[in-house]
């Protein structure tokens, strides 16, 4: 299982929600930075996934100075999400060396400009899901896309992403577990790659996850905790 850690920013600060209220915000005990170089030592590692919170509430990139910067700290590929409506953005953080790119609400809404995207930056794409049930939530999972899991998987069969990262809303940041049930049915139903995101906290998760057939997942909160990484 390849653990891909996160870093949700709001102000250059490392933070965490609960379940997407930007209300309900803690601060992390490690700075962005110091998370950045503290994930780095780790084998499992594939790569660090970091989010620009108010770029994703505010429709447009505004973490790039904090993002540049954390990229200088590290040699693992970093993920950039939050905020990313067009390509002008996408070809900035490609110019400050990040290695991917997480769309979410045009990508969800827009499939032509999402094509466009993929076939100028295929294989570095990754398409971000984030659902209650199965309908896809946007905006900073404040409003209902009206869309659903299986349509839009079938409209992006054929795109060639990264993959799909899929976040059960109601387990983000809740410290209850993930949706394994749910992110095994995703992959069953895709041939892209499928990463899990919500709600990891430990060993057992990740065993549960990989019993479905998923091969990444993404671990927020519990990644800060050194107990987490003993035994992986």
């Amino acid at each position: 299982m390849e653990i891909i850690p996160a870093i949700d920013l709001i102000n250059g600060k490392s933070v965490r929600l609960q379940q997407g209220d930007y209300d309900k915000q803690v601060v992390m005990p490690m700075s962005a930075a110091e998370a950045v170089t503290y994930y780095s030592q780790f084998p499992q590692v594939s790569r660090i996934h970091v989010v620009d919170l108010m770029g994703a509430l505010k429709q447009a990139a505004i973490e790039g100075e904090t993002v540049e910067g954390l990229k200088a700290l590290t040699d693992i590929p970093l993920e950039i999400g939050g905020g990313i409506r067009d390509l002008k953005t996408i070809a900035l953080y490609d110019k400050l060396g990040i290695d991917y790119f997480i769309l979410g609400t045009r990508a969800i809404m827009d499939v032509p400009w999402l094509t466009k995207a993929v076939n100028k930056y295929p294989g570095r794409i990754y398409v971000g899901l984030d659902c209650k049930d199965d309908a896809i939530y946007i905006n900073g999972w404040k409003e209902a896309s009206g869309r659903y899991i299986q349509e839009y998987l079938e409209a992006i069969a054929d795109l060639a992403i990264a993959g799909i990262i899929y976040t059960d809303i109601y387990k983000d940041g809740m410290e209850a577990g993930p949706n394994v049930e749910k992110t095994g049915q995703i992959q069953r139903m895709t041939k892209h790659l499928v990463v899990a995101s919500g709600g990891v906290r430990d060993r057992h998760d990740l065993d549960a996850l990989e019993a479905q057939g998923i091969r990444q997942a993404i671990v927020g909160k519990a990644a800060q905790n050194p107990s987490f990484w003993e035994g992986l």
